[in-house]
Order: C-alpha cells, then sequence, then structure tokens
C-alpha cells in the first residue's frame, strides 16, 4: 500500500506522493520548510503552507488546498490533514482504508507555539513520524522561560550599547524570536527573507509585532536583528557598536552549540518535539506500529525497549498497515 524510494513516501493506492524532493506529477507537501517543498505539478497542502509556498517557489504551481480536519476520498480511502504544531499551516496526513488507519506526522511539535497552530494527536494503526531528537537528554525547557533568556540576552546588548543578533531559520523559528521580542517591547528589524516570510504570516491571520526590514542606510543598532543562519555574513552598518549573536536551535542542549555555530549564545527554542514530545505522541496515538524516518535510528531501540512495535524505514521498504 505505501513504498519508500529515493527518500519519498508514496501511498501507492491512491499515487500521491509524500513530501518527495523529487518533483513529482502531484505530491503531498506537509510545510513551506524547504527540505519538505518542492515544486510539483500539483502540491497538496494545507491553505497556510500554500500560501508559504507560493512566497518561496520560483514558479507557478498549482496547489490543492485542504483545510485542517476536512476529509476528503479518493479510490476508497479517505484522506485527512490536521495540525503538526511545527510551523504556520504545517500538518500531518491521516490516510484511511479497509486495512486500517495510516498516519505520517511530517515534522511536529507538541509544545506550546506561539505562532503555529497547536498540534493534534489521532489515534492510528500505524504511524509513520520523524524522531530529530529520539535520544533522552534532548528535553528542551519550557518555552516561556526559553523566551525570558531570550529577552533578557536581547535587553542586556541594547544597554551595553550592542547589537542582538539572533540566527533563526526564515520560516517558523524567526517568527517565534519576533514573538518573543515584540512581547518584551523590544524593536525588530528583519533580513528581508525574513520579512518575506513574515509579511506571509500576516496575510495568513498571525498576529506578529511590528518589525521592520533591515536597510543598512537607515539601521541605528537600537533593534534586535533577527538573521537567517544560511546569510551568516553579518552587515558593515553597525557602527561603533559591536554585534551580540545568538542562534535559536533544538542544538542548544549539546555543550558546544554555541561554538559549532558560531554564536556567543545558543538558545534551545525549536520547533520539534524533544524526547519526552516523541513518546508523548506514541502514547496518545496509541498505533500497533511505529515507523521511524528523519532522524536518530538508535530511538527504534529506546521503542523496542518500552514494548513498542518500531522499526527505521529504509529505501524501498514495502509496508502495509498490518
Amino acid at each position: 500500500m505505501f513504498s519508500l524510494a529515493e527518500n519519498a513516501l508514496r501511498v501507492e493506492a491512491i499515487d500521491l506522493w509524500i513530501d518527495s524532493m523529487r518533483a513529482r506529477e502531484r505530491c503531498y507537501v506537509s510545510h513551506g520548510h524547504s527540505d519538505h517543498a518542492r515544486e510539483h505539478g500539483v502540491v497538496v497542502a494545507t491553505p497556510g503552507t500554500a500560501g508559504l509556498c507560493r512566497v518561496r517557489f520560483r514558479r507557478r504551481v498549482e496547489f490543492e488546498e485542504r483545510a485542517y480536519n476536512e476529509p476528503w476520498d479518493e479510490r476508497d480511502h479517505r484522506l485527512t490533514l490536521f495540525s503538526a504544531g511545527h510551523v504556520l499551516g504545517s500538518s500531518q496526513l491521516l490516510v484511511e482504508g479497509e486495512r486500517g488507519r495510516f498516519v505520517y506526522t511530517g515534522d511536529f511539535s507538541l509544545a506550546p507555539s506561539f505562532t503555529a497552530e497547536p498540534a493534534e494527536v489521532k489515534r492510528c494503526d500505524v504511524v509513520l513520524m520523524e524522531c530529530t531528537f529520539g535520544r533522552p537528554h534532548y528535553v528542551f525547557p519550557p518555552r516561556d522561560e526559553v523566551a525570558e533568556e531570550i529577552a533578557r540576552f536581547a535587553r542586556l546588548a541594547l544597554e551595553t550599547d550592542a547589537v542582538p543578533v539572533f540566527f533563526a531559520y526564515s520560516l517558523g523559528k524567526a517568527q517565534e524570536a519576533m514573538a518573543i521580542l515584540g512581547s518584551a517591547g523590544i524593536p525588530i528589524a528583519v533580513h528581508s527573507a525574513v520579512a518575506a516570510i513574515s509579511d506571509a504570516y500576516v496575510r495568513c491571520g498571525v498576529a506578529l509585532p511590528e518589525y521592520q526590514r533591515y536597510d543598512a542606510a537607515s539601521f541605528r543598532g537600537n533593534h534586535a536583528l533577527i538573521w537567517p543562519p544560511s546569510a551568516r555574513a553579518l552587515p558593515r552598518s553597525f557602527g561603533r557598536r559591536r554585534a551580540r549573536t545568538a542562534v535559536l536551535t533544538g542544538w542548544a542542549l549539546d555543550a558546544s552549540a554555541h561554538y559549532r555555530y558560531g554564536a556567543d549564545r545558543a538558545f534551545p527554542l525549536s520547533d520539534h518535539a524533544d524526547y519526552p514530545g516523541l513518546l508523548a505522541y506514541v502514547e496518545r496515538a496509541q498505533p500497533r506500529k511505529v515507523l521511524l524516518f528523519h532522524g536518530r535510528r538508535d530511538f527504534v531501540h529506546r521503542l523496542r525497549r518500552l514494548g513498542v512495535d518500531a522499526e527505521y524505514l529504509e529505501n524501498h521498504a514495502q509496508l502495509s498497515l498490518f
């Protein structure tokens, strides 16, 4: 019923690809990050993901927009998208047929988010889930505590005549940082790539604090600056002010994270489930089988020790619900 080839999952019964990195005739896209979203002939996605992909894609693509929890039927199967809690518009896919209920999580987080829809967990027979942080030491602090530390870092930098710079992915992490800094009353300037995505968030109804697009000619250094990691070369217009840099990533729980990212600080702000979140998902979904994809292979053994029937999905695997 399901097959994995070229690191892409395909629902054979309805000829639907899932998060394929190669262009397909028709493909479900779980969210707008570039490691999941590609330009296909037809993209099946939520309205939020479609709106973000329209900003990121370079060519015109046909979108088949499906709202959360509004099922549709294809070839004796019922399909439903429901929230993954990862970034705006991120979704999971439920496929129901005579052989049972299959869920593909994509990237997900059960933790509260300031800018993404809250995640949902549905009971299923088989779940195919990511396990990025599938080791026990990845336990993220409460988001409010992380937010306080981020705001404190920004205030201290500004008070000491430095520019606080936060390295954050332009989709998802940057908007979380904006919400955190805005609620703390800290003025915000953002890279143009962050501004383009943030504008799409606003069009989708997400309330973001006021922000300005970074402009070298007018920037005076009295704002916190949000910058994508892919554009690590910082502007040279800080004048006499120095930069105080921080990276926002779940990998901040690794002791060497700020050295690895070349930043002064690293804050554990993540849009993925941590280790307890992964276990909580399995407990709430109650699947007969757990298939793992995109993450720590040894999480398989941790689940098996808990009595869970689990395996890591390999290329060319032929799957069935039972």
